[in-house]
């Protein structure tokens, strides 16, 4: 790897649209990007109050009523750089439940505009491959979620009861999820499709503070591979870009969680408590041990919080005064990220096949060379290969007779010979060595020193080792072998372990007699819990609100107005049109504002196409005319004959020349018109389904509320059998649309867009058609009729009649 740069985890912080943003409470400051706190103090504490009210958290950016684009260009544009170079990425949401992670990270996948940071960073992805044409750089994409400390493949296509469990390893490259599939994709549109079949397959859940909560953490990783074209060697670069999107803090009696919701959120604010104290160990530099094991969330995003890797996180808050506490909670997290330092560095290997096969030439290039200075220098007789069984055995004799004085030279032409006579040296030598040692211990007993067990057994003989590991005997020996006087002081041995045991055993077993243990007393034993394999909920799909794309992030929903108490409904309802307008100056007051604006951007880009279509036609016509006059004057020149210079090239006047330099700038013009022209037609239909989902939106928001406030049950219509709300020109058609019809005016509609959407929405078509056909196939198919075999059937086309009629 290269040398790395020691840095900081960035943070930004990114707030949720809301009409209720606490502007006495939360203050930004963009030259220092501080976030200042003002909190109001609870009186529910009593008297004694030391509550922290004032709080000052510096970040490297903010990100306040942000687009999506804006996030993409402080966040996405850097790490997807980062990766393509060869470090590895991370980017990740943290924040409360509701706060928009989600939204950040995905999107809306319906609309285009509003997609979020994973499909922006798939389409900056494969452009800059496109830029960089002498590398050949693959991609592959998998899918992890993490649901109740279960791991889980999102992309897998069997049932969950056939998956094998994920497992996390680690090795050469990292931390990698064992059995976790890895999918390529060569196209965007391969890398969003697989993006929208994963999204499908999450797990969420509904409750007061987001309808479509994420249930579970989920990482997006795309592996990249990048290896040169240009270059022959064996080295390559390979990298991880992770973009994490981690399920919201909850505080339940906040969410009102209750049953299966509840045991969701107590399993995701463990794993995001770990997490806490994992980057609390990590930026403390004095601990050496950092839990990363004790969760599958830290211990898969191991790489991403300490380690090899450029690392950005987004902090999600929301802005209301209700949710202040959760707000400073997210903040404080945030600036602990900071804390931790990072030391990204590029990943190179070498592929071991291709360094093979470059050492193999390397090798045969160098014996050329060789052979090549040995016949300069009259050695062309020397051989480099290995030596044979033959000359191996004639260099052993040489050596052994150079050894007996009988030979005064061996004869040693290459390197190989000169290390074929070491190794029979150091042969004779490790043989002469073991025939001293046999000789030895055939008239002495030799006692190893450093073996512990041979000393034991010679002291249990008799001998006895001095300071310096000499033996000596005890006393004065006599003539007969036998030992005489007194063994000295420093000879007598010291008390063995097993007797010191026994004594301490003695005396502790004294010391309990004396204070014996009350009764009654016993040692608490631990019970294991009994824990229940975690169920997945089933994904719920919401449906599409061209509204809400407008709205920000998580827009709650004016549907909502149903659960408030409803006065006394008339006797006489009024007229809708009356009640329609009346409901687009008040409660549908925001959707009609949206649909306005839609209308107004609609009308600018229609007139903005009549412009080129005039521009377009005029540059056409000059195209023409210059055409016929160029066309002229090489008739002219025809009839006057052609002029050419010596090496046959043909000389064409000044006036050909600038009719046909204006001509080429005239057909670039046109081009550049028309694509524009085109790129404008995809806006105007992109526009005017935006009208019409706003338009269908307040009629069905006016139809809910008329049906409410002013009809009895049994007599609820709807607002376009009377007219109201309808498009001026068409046609009131009451028939419902099958899947087929909304197929093809989703393909219609959607793949006309400009040439960046066009990968996303053929994405998310083929996820809805596959879907689609999943569940037709669930579906109970009746049996086909079956006739019996053994009564035959008889069939007759022209069967005369039973009664015959008369006529008088």
């Amino acid at each position: 790897m290269s040398a790395r740069q020691s840095s900081k985890i960035r943070v930004f912080v990114r707030t949720r649209p809301t009409s209720n943003f606490a502007q006495d409470m939360i203050e930004f400051v963009p030259t220092s990007n501080c976030v200042n706190i003002h909190a109001k103090k609870n009186d529910r504490r009593g008297v004694v109050n030391n509550q922290l009210l004032d709080w000052s958290f510096k970040m490297d950016g903010i990100l306040h009523n942000a687009s999506q684009e804006q996030v993409f260009e402080n966040v996405g544009a850097q790490v997807v750089n980062r990766a393509l170079d060869g470090y590895n990425a991370t980017a990740m949401c943290y924040g409360q439940t509701g706060a928009g992670k989600t939204f950040t990270m995905t999107g809306a996948t319906e609309n285009y505009q509003e997609r979020g940071l994973i499909p922006r960073v798939l389409t900056a992805v494969y452009q800059e491959i496109e830029k960089r044409v002498e590398q050949s750089i693959t991609v592959r994409i998998s899918y992890l979620e993490i649901y109740n400390e279960t791991m889980f493949d999102l992309l897998s296509t069997l049932p969950e009861s056939y998956q094998q469990p994920l497992t996390i390893t680690e090795d050469e490259y990292g931390v990698n999820v064992k059995g976790l599939a890895l999918y390529l994709c060569n196209t965007e549109e391969e890398a969003l499709n697989i993006l929208f079949e994963g999204e499908t397959n999450r797990a969420i859940a509904a409750h007061s503070l987001n309808k479509v909560s994420s249930r579970s953490h989920c990482i997006f990783t795309i592996h990249i591979e990048s290896r040169s074209r240009t270059d022959s060697d064996a080295r390559y670069i390979r990298s991880k870009l992770n973009l994490v999107d981690l399920a919201g803090s909850e505080r339940l009696s906040k969410t009102g969680s209750e049953g299966k919701t509840q045991q969701e959120a107590m399993y995701i604010n463990k794993s995001l408590t770990f997490l806490e104290q994992t980057i609390v160990a990590l930026a403390d530099r004095r601990r050496d041990h950092v839990p990363y094991r004790q969760t599958k969330l830290t211990h898969a995003l191991k790489d991403s919080l300490g380690g090899n890797c450029e690392t950005i996180m987004i902090a999600n808050i929301w802005g209301e005064s209700t949710q202040i506490e959760e707000t400073i909670s997210t903040l404080r997290f945030a600036t602990r990220m900071m804390c931790i330092a990072i030391n990204p560095g590029v990943n190179e290997y070498y592929d071991p096949a291709l360094r093979v096969k470059k050492l193999e030439k390397e090798v045969k290039h160098l014996k050329h060379e060789l052979v090549m200075h040995d016949t300069l220098a009259n050695r062309s007789q020397v051989s480099y290969e290995a030596l044979s069984d033959t000359q191996l055995m004639d260099i052993g004799e040489q050596v052994r007779r150079y050894m007996e004085g009988s030979l005064d030279e061996i004869d040693v032409v290459n390197v190989r010979q000169v290390q074929a006579v070491f190794d029979t040296f150091k042969k004779i030598a490790v043989q002469m060595e073991t025939d001293i040692e046999g000789r030895l211990r055939s008239k002495y007993t030799l006692v190893d020193r450093s073996d512990p067990v041979a000393v034991a057994n010679a002291q249990k003989a008799g001998l006895v080792f001095d300071e310096n590991g000499g033996a000596q005997y005890v006393g004065e020996v006599d003539g007969q072998g036998f030992g005489l006087g007194t063994a000295p002081a420093s000879a007598k041995p010291a008390h063995s372990a097993v007797v010191s045991a026994k004594k301490a055993k003695s005396k502790k077993s004294k010391e309990q007699r004396g204070s014996p243990q009350p009764k009654g007393a016993t040692v608490p034993s631990p019970i294991p819990a009994s824990a229940q394999p975690p169920e997945r909920p089933t994904s719920q799909k919401g449906e599409a609100k061209a509204v809400e794309s407008g709205t920000g992030i998580d827009a709650p929903s004016t549907a909502a107005s149903a659960t408030r108490e409803v006065p006394a409904k008339p006797d006489t309802p009024p007229l809708r049109t009356v009640a329609f307008e009346e409901f687009r100056r008040e409660r549908g007051s925001e959707i009609n504002r949206i649909l306005n604006e839609n209308k107004e951007i609609l009308s600018s880009k229609k007139k903005l196409r009549r412009d080129l279509t005039t521009t377009i036609n005029l540059t056409k016509q000059e195209i023409d005319q210059k055409r016929q006059v160029i066309e002229r004057l090489r008739q002219e020149k025809e009839e006057q004959g052609e002029y050419s210079e010596e090496d046959g090239e043909i000389v064409i006047s000044e006036e050909e020349f600038q009719m046909i330099k204006t001509l080429k700038e005239l057909k670039a013009s046109y081009r550049s018109d028309y694509q524009e022209m085109r790129q404008v037609n995809s806006e105007i239909q992109y526009c005017q389904k935006l009208v019409d989902q706003c338009r269908q939106r307040l009629i069905s928001e006016f139809d809910n509320w008329y049906s409410d406030c002013f009809l009895h049950p049994g007599d609820s219509t709807i607002s376009a059998q009377d007219g109201v709300g309808v498009r001026p020109g068409t046609v009131n058609n009451n028939l419902p649309e099958d899947e087929g019809e909304k197929f093809e005016r989703l393909q219609a509609g959607l793949l006309q867009e400009d040439s960046e959407s066009a990968a996303f929405y053929k994405a998310r078509i083929r996820t809805d058609q596959r879907q689609t056909l999943e569940a037709a196939l669930q579906q109970a198919q009746p049996d086909p009729p079956r006739k019996n075999v053994s009564t035959p059937t008889i069939t007759v086309r022209n069967k005369p009649p039973n009664v015959m009629t008369i006529q008088a």
